[in-house]
Formats: C-alpha cells, sequence, structure tokens
C-alpha cells in the first residue's frame, strides 16, 4: 500500500504540471515502467497476459514495450489492481440491453482523483484556452440517468469546474429535449453571451435535422464553441466529417475555429481534444487539425498484422500508454484507425474485423493466458 501510495503522489505530480508543460521523455519513462511493475505485481490477469506475450518487468526496459491490452480483453475480466470491490466506479462500454453487464467492458477505477487530474486541465487547455466561463448545453444525459458512462461523468465535472450558472442537460429518458434546448440557444443569441455545446456527433446530427426541417438557424455570440465527440454517425447513416462541420457552422452561427473533436474511451482516464482553439488562442492559424496527447500519455500508431509502430503518416491501429490508468492497465490497444502526425494524431476510422489479425492474436493470447 505504501508502495501504491507513493507511485499514486508522483504520478499525480507528473500530472498537475498541467496540458500545456513540456513532454518530458525520461521521466514518462521512469513512470510509465514503475507503473507496469505495479500493474504486473497486482493485476492478476493483466500479468498473466504478459507473461504469454514474455513482456516481464525483467525484459521490459522502454515504455513503449509495455505490452498492451485488447481492449475487448475488458470485457472478459476485472482488469483492475487489487481488489475489484474496492473501485469507486465501474465505467461500461455502450451496449445494447439484451447484451447485460457482462457483454459490455468494464473498466474498474479505483480512485476518481487520477481521473479528474487528467480531464479537469486537458478540457480546459483545449476547450477554454481563452480563459471564457461560459454556459454549458450538454447534449447529453446526466450521470443520474447513466451512471456508468464514464462520458458523463467527464461532462459533469467539466460542467461542475467550469460551467457558467444555468450550465444544463438537454437529453434525458425520453430523448432530446429540443424546445429547451432551443429557448437556450436563442436566449444566448438574444443576450450576446457566448455558449459552449457539449455532446456526441449522434446528439447534433439529431438537433441539425430538426432544425433543417423546420427552416431554423442560429448566429451564436462569437466565442461560442462546440465539443463533439463519438465518431460522425448519425440516424444510422455515415456522415463525411467536412459535411458534418459545415452544418454545424450553418446551423449554429459558429467559427470552424471553435468546433472541437474529442476522443476517448471507457477504458482509458485521459482524453484528447483538437488542436485548432488553443493554437488560435495562442495566436497560431492552425494548418491542419490533430488530437494533441497530453504530456502524461504515449499514442502509437501500428501495423494491424504485426502491431509494430509503422512510419508517421501511415495508416494504422492507435495504442495508447496512459499514466492516469494507474490502477488498471496503462497500455491499451485500440481497434480504431488512425495516423500519427509529429505533433499529435488523427482518427480516420474503425478497422473492420479482417483487419484485425493482430489484436485477434493478442486476444487468442489473453484468453489462453486466463484457462
Amino acid at each position: 500500500m505504501e508502495a501504491r501510495e507513493a507511485l499514486r503522489s508522483d504520478v499525480l505530480a507528473y500530472m498537475r504540471r498541467g496540458a500545456r508543460a513540456p513532454v518530458e521523455g525520461e521521466e514518462f519513462e521512469r513512470l510509465a515502467l514503475r507503473v507496469f511493475e505495479y500493474q504486473f505485481a497486482e493485476n492478476g490477469p493483466y500479468r498473466r497476459f504478459c507473461e504469454r506475450r514474455a513482456g516481464t518487468p525483467d525484459r521490459v526496459a522502454r515504455w513503449s514495450e509495455i505490452p498492451a491490452i485488447p481492449t475487448a480483453a475488458f470485457k472478459a475480466a476485472a482488469l483492475v489492481c487489487g481488489d475489484a470491490a474496492e473501485a469507486e466506479i465501474v465505467f461500461r462500454t455502450s451496449g445494447t440491453t439484451t447484451q447485460g453487464p457482462e457483454g459490455r467492458g468494464a473498466h474498474y477505477v479505483r480512485d476518481l482523483s487520477l481521473y479528474a487530474a487528467s480531464a479537469l486541465p486537458n478540457f480546459q487547455a483545449h476547450l477554454l484556452p481563452d480563459g471564457a466561463r461560459l454556459r454549458f448545453l450538454i447534449l447529453g444525459p446526466s450521470p443520474a440517468e447513466v451512471p456508468d458512462s464514464s462520458l458523463a461523468w467527464m461532462l459533469e465535472r467539466v460542467r461542475a469546474e467550469f460551467g457558467a450558472p444555468g450550465s444544463d442537460y438537454f437529453i434525458d429518458a425520453r430523448g432530446l429535449r429540443r424546445a429547451e434546448l432551443e429557448d437556450a440557444l436563442a436566449g444566448s443569441v438574444a443576450a450576446g453571451k457566448p455558449v459552449t455545446l457539449l455532446g456526441t456527433a449522434a446528439a447534433f446530427t439529431n438537433l441539425l435535422d430538426a432544425l433543417q426541417e423546420a427552416g431554423r438557424r442560429y448566429t451564436l455570440p462569437a466565442g461560442s464553441r462546440v465539443m463533439e465527440t463519438g465518431g460522425f454517425k448519425g440516424g444510422g447513416r455515415a456522415i463525411p466529417r467536412a459535411e458534418f462541420y459545415a452544418r454545424l457552422i450553418d446551423g449554429l452561427g459558429l467559427s470552424e475555429f471553435y468546433c472541437i473533436a474529442e476522443y476517448g474511451m471507457t477504458e482509458m482516464c485521459s482524453q484528447f481534444y483538437e488542436n485548432v482553439l488553443r493554437e488560435r488562442a495562442a495566436g497560431r492559424s492552425p494548418a491542419l487539425r490533430y488530437k494533441v496527447v497530453p504530456p502524461w500519455v504515449r499514442s502509437q500508431v501500428v501495423d494491424p498484422e504485426g502491431l509494430e509502430p509503422v512510419p508517421l503518416g501511415q495508416v494504422g491501429l492507435l495504442r495508447h500508454f496512459d499514466l492516469a490508468n494507474l490502477d488498471s492497465v496503462l497500455a491499451i490497444q485500440t481497434d480504431d484507425l488512425g495516423v500519427a502526425g509529429a505533433e499529435g494524431f488523427e482518427v480516420v476510422g474503425r478497422a473492420a474485423g479482417a483487419e484485425l489479425r493482430g489484436c485477434s492474436i493478442a486476444m487468442d493470447q489473453w484468453l489462453s493466458a486466463q484457462r
């Protein structure tokens, strides 16, 4: 317990330097290897997976060599250091009610202070880099509606920390509360007070479809902004990103520099945000959009077959190493396709099943190690 507390203290101190802190390679490496050693000792299912892959602490010398667990493994076992009953909260991946809890991935979070230490400064750096304090209009359900949603928990924390009075949720069990949301939008326009809208791309598409059908548009005050997440799908149809953003700009009167995509997942305590508003606030005109990797995270793009890192600019599967995942698994192998640049990465979709041979092998190793 004392060793864990010392490690937690060091990880928190590293994270509390902030989302704008210089990337410090050697210190991250030391912390990542210490976290891996702790997880290998205390997380039984993960230890067996590492042993099957010959990735044990005595053989791993670099953070990039730490065995990455497939996200599907979170459906198969409680990947937590210590007793799962001690988790402060269990976040579950989305899924149908017919699947039941056993059909959904579960992330046992023993220490929500680590989640907050990652989520709050990162959100502020990329959504509120100008120091604005705005009313938050959340196109999503509250944690009371979906208590096991990591997205709902994160949005509630940023609402409580940064939202101006009147910040509220506009989706409940009945769906989108469109009339109330439109009242809030109209009030923002009338008062000349900018707002922040936060939600999934699907929720925004629902709103934009309704506005288009009604023949209404809003021109929100300058400084209004959107955080969208969850991919470009609405009503079961795929929407090209350029079209989605064009509709946000047209329907809500936003600047393209104030439309920010967030990328996160249930299995990670950290999130990634686009660079454009942060760059704009610093007086720079970003030439490209990309997801910024927080200083306490490392991300790679790997080949779907061999799971080896690929050169910059080449499409592959995203893999993340998150220090905030202290009590679960640091290294996460996703099924998301991405491409890395010199300063960040972009998500380009989900891999088809036929392209996941490397992940399938890793999952086979995981399953055989648990027998």
